[in-house]
């Protein structure tokens, strides 16, 4: 297989090795905007060079993966869709909902597989956790609490564009509570504070959030989120049912403290980023996206799932500025 990569940066030029090493991947060809930093990635992996991404796409691929900067996204899947090409394309899919509305309406009209990266679908625990609610041995589901913390915020420069806390951030746990669960968010509550950098609250954004979503059958699931989690990259999720409860990211690098007399879970080291935490499951996101390409699955995440997660994160972000609970057939949708 021959595959195109768009944007060699930090999660791009991770993908660009792990591509490479992939035993399906006959060939890889980058391209970024930054055609010195781009020129310079490809000769140290040794692969080919593209002078754009409708170079690469017109030189013929089996696979087109973009990690370019956000406000590229939507053109560059419309360009993959529009090639025939089979498209792999980290979160956001666009930057705004109509953008996401209309792409999604272009993926259900063409017959051309989208995969959107939200590789916590693809990591052990929260498949094992939605193993174990597809199972019943949890019995009915009543409360899932999910928690996502930066041990320090991204540059200043970042926050105006991208999107907010809720779209940018808590995004990942709307859509992994609708891969465990298996059910759709019916309305939610929202609420945001900064006690951190002023950066945030220039940018209309808030450092720390809360929301209560509630589920079509009336699951309630507590999300959180916050910048400056200092202790460590702090990613979980607790499902809790009638007959049992599981958890996801209770392990030795757990980024808290126990100060119970005696304890000395959990030992370290902790996680200091979200690649740091999730290195296994973008390797298996991109192995999945290989086999997407190649037509031995079908897309494990659509342009449609990327829109319903980011339909909540608008629904949160209309909740905590209007201070009400808002319900999703308020957000426009399919």
């Amino acid at each position: 297989m021959r595959i195109g990569l768009a944007g060699v940066g930090r999660i791009g030029a991770f993908h660009a090795d792990t591509l490479k090493a992939l035993p399906v991947v006959d060939d890889l060809v980058v391209t970024d905007v930054n055609a010195e930093v781009g020129r310079a990635v490809a000769e140290q992996l040794g692969v080919a060079w593209a002078e754009s991404p409708e170079a690469l796409l017109a030189e013929g691929v089996d696979g087109f993966v973009i990690a370019a900067a956000t406000n590229a996204h939507a053109s560059l899947i419309r360009a993959g869709i529009e090639a025939g090409v089979p498209t792999f394309c980290e979160k956001p899919v666009a930057g705004t909902l109509a953008e996401s509305l209309e792409l999604a309406k272009l993926e259900a009209s063409a017959d051309v597989p989208v995969h959107i990266g939200f590789q916590r679908r693809f990591d052990a625990g929260y498949r094992a956790a939605a193993e174990a609610v597809t199972s019943g041995d949890l019995g009915f589901l009543h409360t899932l609490r999910a928690v996502t913390g930066d041990q320090a915020p991204p540059h200043a420069a970042y926050i105006p564009t991208s999107g907010g806390i809720f779209r940018d951030c808590n995004v990942h746990d709307f859509d992994i509570i609708r891969f465990v669960t298996g059910r759709e968010v019916v309305s939610v509550f929202a609420t945001g504070s900064n006690k951190g950098e002023s950066f945030f609250s220039e940018a209309g954004d808030v450092d720390t959030a809360a929301a209560i979503l509630t589920l079509d059958d009336g699951t309630i699931a507590q999300v959180s989120s916050s910048r400056y989690t200092g202790q460590g990259h702090d990613v979980r999720l607790e499902v809790v049912g009638s007959r049992g409860s599981v958890a996801v990211g209770l392990d030795d690098s757990l980024a808290l403290r126990s100060v119970e007399p005696g304890v000395s879970f959990p030992p370290g080291p902790v996680h200091v980023s979200f690649m740091d935490r999730f290195l296994p499951a973008y390797r298996a996101e991109l192995t999945a996206f290989a086999d997407v390409a190649r037509g031995a699955i079908p897309s494990p995440c659509t342009v449609a799932d990327a829109l319903q997660a980011f339909r909540i994160a608008e629904a949160c972000d209309t909740s905590r500025r209007e201070g009400r609970v808002v319900r999703l057939d308020e957000v426009e949708g399919l």
